[in-house]
């Protein structure tokens, strides 16, 4: 029988805390604005459908370093005979490890640490394992938060790991199931994403799979084209494997990041599968539900490989094979009202004749196609497992999670609304926790007691809104503002905020307020930093914005001098001494600039595709060298992260329009 025990994992790993500042400007995302190329009218339409206007009501998690420390991880361990699969309980229930017990070999990239980088739709993601994804495009909200975790019992006695919670962006419910067959060498996992509301809602799922590249490493899947997709922000489809007279099958070919959407013809089921030199490697599978699969890789020219040891400082290269709903991940897809999808994935190890999977492509893919069919029978049953132990309550409590499905049934309940049964995912007051206590009071008609600290969180649904139009004082007018600005309502969020500051005047009042006025009015939005800043000088994020503020105004004297003021501890803060560095280069402050610049700028919040660094250096380098000399020189490794197939020039160029190195892009 297989087994399901609980332990640590201990990794070198960077702790990842929430910024206090609600994010109201856009979500720096690259696939908000992308052309088409080559596309039918159900993918036009997918694309159009579903974006968002910010992570609201999540709060960033910007704040992270560089410096690891040992740290022990709880995780559960599926086991049986043939493999042994390791879950992040902490991060996401991510799939971390799956080892195949036979070969003693690691199927996925398994990280030697776990190191945060500014890649997630709330900044701090991390490389390796396999990542759940549900929300809207981007790496999601829950990928760095804990799962609730239990242990679930199978129609044959064997246990299973079951992982859920209530995602608040779409306010969808996500419920995870694996178990590992008696004697099979496939992870089976069952996911099911259920719409609690009475209405259709965007949906959005890929599972992105880790694996190691390797240099003769090459990925299949059923298709004679793909959907390439890149920094020049343009969706494209192609031929595959070979595109632009490469194989691209084959990620170490490719000298730039770039993604495959394989167009896939519709099958009852989809795979890819990625092989060593040897025919060896992973097979993901999957009900035909579905439907997507992706290549991406980091590419192997200097931004790519720089990339690949800023996610992974204790060494290692991955590329990522990926599974999702749609047919890439620009796309949403509709949910209607009350339903739930449920679908099966499998996980394992493949090994072919590398003759087979190394030879022409139709005949490599016929030879995976082939040996997934003779599995077709097991994999039918664990279909039917899962579907069977969809709703079957949990066996035993391993870990609790956020209380905000407890929340939100505690809301329905006292308006009148009803939650339906999804016995299989327990939301219970036991969750409940300070968190969600301001909440609780809201509901009751208790006045929150507030010493005008930022809030712990936010509550922007259609639901919470209503609340929020009918409830008094400088907290609820705070909230109110808020949630008005997640609905885009511009001047009734201000209005609800100077309200708030009538009853209260707190620092993050005039912060939202200051944000509001960023857009039109930079005096008064200047004034509104101030009156932030001078009650809480602490809150960090409020001078960064500032600062970023004033930058966007080329008002470099100024941010010089705000900096000059500043304690030492915050001066040296690596997104303000970015600051400082540009300012001092463009006000041609040499000395300044170098004193930051020389020893090695690292900012470890920096924005996957900024070229933000590259065009600083080459700006400070011309002040030393001259325009035309600066251009020539090759950028030092530290400040190249270029990711774009053209040179660092024309990525420079696509930045001009992003003054801000964090996650929140102006």
């Amino acid at each position: 029988m297989s087994t399901l025990d609980l332990t640590t994992l201990t990794l070198p790993s960077a702790a990842v805390t929430a910024d206090p500042l609600p994010p109201l400007r856009s979500v720096g995302d690259l696939h908000t604005a992308v052309g088409a190329d080559g596309i039918d009218a159900e993918m036009a339409t997918n694309l159009a459908y579903g974006r968002v206007r910010s992570v609201l009501p999540y709060l960033p998690q910007s704040h992270y370093s560089r410096e690891l420390t040992d740290t022990d991880h709880r995780v559960a361990v599926l086991a049986n005979a043939r493999l042994r699969a390791t879950f992040l309980l902490g991060w996401g229930g991510r799939l971390w490890s799956l080892v195949d017990l036979a070969t003693g070999r690691e199927l996925l990239y398994a990280n030697q640490a776990l190191q945060p980088g500014n890649l997630a739709l709330r900044d701090a993601w991390f490389a390796g394992g396999v990542e759940w994804n549900l929300g809207t495009t981007g790496h999601h909200p829950l990928t760095c938060e804990p799962l609730h975790a239990a242990r679930i019992t199978l129609p044959d006695g064997s246990p299973g790991l079951r992982l859920w919670e209530f995602e608040r962006l779409r306010e969808l419910v996500v419920q995870i199931d694996a178990w590992l067959p008696e004697t099979t060498d496939q992870l089976a996992v069952m996911i099911t994403v259920s719409n609690v509301h009475a209405y259709d809602v965007p949906v959005y799922w890929w599972s992105n799979i880790a694996v190691p590249q390797t240099p003769g490493g090459r990925v299949l899947a059923p298709a004679d084209a793909a959907y390439r997709f890149d920094y020049s922000r343009t969706l494209r489809r192609v031929p595959m494997p070979v595109d632009e007279g490469v194989d691209r099958s084959y990620p170490a070919r490719s000298s730039h990041a770039v993604d495959y959407f394989f167009d896939l013809e519709q099958q009852q089921r989809p795979w890819i599968a990625a092989v060593d030199a040897d025919g060896y490697g992973l097979v993901q599978s999957s009900s035909a539900r579905l439907r997507g699969r992706k290549l991406f890789v980091w590419g192997t020219g200097p931004g790519g490989r720089h990339w690949q040891q800023w996610l992974s400082p204790r060494g290692g290269e991955y590329a990522e094979i990926q599974a999702g709903l749609a047919r890439t991940q620009l796309e949403h897809l509709p949910l209607p009202a009350g339903e739930r999808w449920s679908w099966l994935e499998t996980y394992g190890p493949l090994q072919l004749d590398p003759r087979e999977t190394h030879g022409p492509w139709h005949a490599a893919v016929s030879a995976v196609t082939t040996e997934l069919a003779g599995r077709a029978p097991r994999f039918d049953r664990q279909v039917d497992t899962g579907l069977a132990v969809r709703d079957q309550p949990i066996t035993e409590r391993l870990q609790r999670a956020s209380g905000w499905g407890a929340l939100e049934i505690r809301r329905r309940l006292a308006t009148g609304k009803s939650w339906p049964d999804l016995g299989g995912s327990p939301f219970e007051s036991d969750d409940l926790g300070p968190e969600q206590q301001p909440w609780l009071d809201l509901l009751d008609g208790r006045p929150v007691p507030w010493d005008g600290q930022p809030p712990g969180s936010y509550q922007t649904a259609p639901g919470w809104r209503r609340l929020l139009e009918h409830v008094d004082g400088p907290y609820a007018d705070l909230q109110r503002g808020v949630a008005r600005w997640a609905a885009g309502d511009r001047l009734g969020a201000v209005d609800a905020w100077e309200q708030s500051l009538r009853g209260r005047s707190s620092a993050i009042g005039w912060r939202n307020v200051a944000v509001a006025f960023a857009l039109d009015d930079h005096e008064r939005a200047l004034s509104a930093y101030r009156e932030a800043r001078s009650l809480d000088p602490t809150l960090l994020s409020v001078i960064i914005e500032q600062l970023e503020l004033l930058i966007t105004l080329e008002r470099w004297s100024i941010v010089l001098a705000e900096i000059d003021t500043l304690p030492h501890a915050q001066r040296r803060e690596p997104r303000i001494a970015w600051c400082e560095a540009l300012a001092a280069v463009a006000v041609k402050d040499v000395d300044r600039a170098a004193e930051i610049l020389e020893p090695g700028l690292e900012l470890p919040q920096l924005r996957e595709g900024a070229g933000q660094l590259g065009r600083l250096w080459r700006d400070y380098r011309a002040l030393l060298v001259g325009q035309a000399a600066a251009a020539t020189e090759q950028l030092p490794y530290e400040y190249d992260f270029s990711m774009r197939a053209d040179d660092q020039r024309a990525e420079d160029q696509r930045d001009d329009d992003q003054p801000s190195i964090t996650n929140e892009l102006s």
